[in-house]
């Protein structure tokens, strides 16, 4: 890597993007240089970067020329096209959509629970699913200790995972309600203010939806054991900022309450807030805007041997999106793993 170090965060106009920018100046990123991409619409438009203002440039396929890193948020049929191309250019992609996860060429990364799984990159490593990078940074300690045999998992989604529109629109929903109007519903199939959706993406052969199956198969992929059973349900709620999950896991060995908390307080990424006699539990108002993942109400689930219940909550946009891909970045940097060989780089198109 030569001592000029350049990123590219493409996507940067959308709301993780601009996160991903954010990001990137407040963690001091040692970058010499940070080109914002979007699409032809957005070119010429200004974004913010710490004091400054960096302007946009057009996404296209050869603009990848000396980039190190591209960090990529611009959504999935972006990454698709894009990508590729970049990885062919010598850069490292770290994509934050859900096209190169399942993708055995490309590594799936949550930094606090597979860092080592980055050697193998052949320039495009994936970001996980947000509900899933949450779960797996509470979980990965525990599974390394007694071992996870199976997890049961139940998601309360905040609308920001779909991005601004769904916002805008609980928003205006709430607005009108109060109103005593009628609520426009545009971007999800129900109302979604004051009202919960047992439904996250499109609904698949097997009755669950994209989103459940993200989770599992995600899951077994980071934590590199297919024998791991993983059920969920994905739930979306009118909150703005901050996924909960009510996780439930079975383990092998025996681990109370007490040695969970214990090893999660020393856990990369994670902050127990847990004391139920003080109404200590964390909340999506307490994730947004925090880099840590938050566990609580860890109980045990006395209806099998090995069973253990909590409570897990964090901002879906920081850690559940670009923290973690700026993580990766780093990560990348430190294991001097951010140049592509040259023998890899035609991997995603020829």
């Amino acid at each position: 890597m030569s001592k000029k170090l350049v990123v590219a965060v493409c996507g940067a106009t959308g709301a993780v993007g601009r996160e991903m920018l954010k990001t990137l100046h407040d963690r001091q990123f040692p970058a010499t240089e940070v080109i914002p991409f979007a699409s032809a619409r957005s070119a010429g438009t200004k974004v913010p970067y710490g004091d400054q203002e960096l302007t946009v440039r057009e996404l296209k396929e050869d603009v990848f020329a000396g980039v190190d890193i591209a960090i990529f948020s611009a959504g999935g049929s972006a990454s698709l096209q894009y990508a590729p191309h970049a990885a062919k250019a010598g850069c490292v992609v770290v994509d934050n959509s859900s096209t190169w996860r399942m993708d055995e060429r490309c590594p799936l990364v949550v930094p606090e629970v597979n860092p080592d799984a980055l050697a193998a990159h052949k320039g495009i490593i994936a970001n996980p699913n947000c509900s899933t990078i949450q779960m797996m940074v509470a979980l990965k300690p525990i599974h390394d200790a007694v071992k996870i045999k199976r997890i049961v998992v139940s998601t309360y989604q905040a609308v920001s995972g779909t991005g601004q529109k769904a916002i805008t629109e609980l928003e205006t929903q709430v607005r009108q309600m109060f109103n005593l109007q009628e609520p426009e519903v545009n971007v999800y199939p129900y109302r979604i203010a004051f009202n919960i959706l047992p439904q996250i993406d499109v609904f698949l052969d097997n009755d669950y939806t994209k989103e459940e199956m993200k989770m599992v198969n995600e899951t077994k992929k980071i934590f590199a054991d297919p024998d791991i059973r993983v059920t969920a349900t994905c739930a979306r709620v009118p909150v703005f900022y901050g996924h909960s999950e009510s996780v439930n896991i079975e383990t092998e060995m025996k681990m109370s309450p007490a040695e969970c908390r214990a090893l999660l307080s020393q856990a990369p990424g994670v902050q127990v807030y847990d004391n139920p006699k003080e109404k200590m539990y964390p909340m999506p108002i307490d994730a947004a805007g925090e880099d840590a993942t938050f566990v609580g109400r860890i109980r045990e689930d006395d209806t099998i041997e090995n069973g253990l219940n909590m409570w897990i909550v964090a901002d879906n946009i920081r850690k559940g999106a670009a923290l973690n891909a700026v993580q990766v970045a780093e990560e990348l940097l430190k294991r001097d793993l951010v140049r592509v060989l040259p023998q890899d780089r035609k991997t995603f198109i020829d």
